[in-house]
């Protein structure tokens, strides 16, 4: 019975990554754009968690952590170019 409910969801994460990916492509303005790759991201990890327990393996472990980060700064760092045109601000003297 549990092995069903993670394949399920495996398949319904699947379907919510296509539909990120469709918002990407056809997305109205860049901010939807940044939410669909974040959103990927989100079901990304919980896609890699779900195989995880399915192999009864603690290896996908650090894969989980290191994605989430970079998800988490790709988002951080596209909100600040929507926001402010660049993302490192460097002051000049002259």
């Amino acid at each position: 019975m549990i092995e069903i409910m993670l394949m399920t969801s495996i398949a319904l994460f699947g379907v919510a990554i296509a539909i990120a990916l469709f918002r990407i492509v056809f997305g109205p303005s860049l901010p939807d754009r940044v939410i669909a790759l974040d959103m990927i991201g989100v079901n990304l990890v919980s896609g890699i968690a779900i195989i995880s327990v399915m192999l009864r393996t603690k290896a996908f472990l650090e894969v989980i952590l290191i994605l989430a980060v970079l998800t988490f700064i790709s988002t951080i760092a596209f909100s600040k170019y929507i926001e402010r045109g660049v993302i490192i601000e460097r002051k000049r003297d002259s």
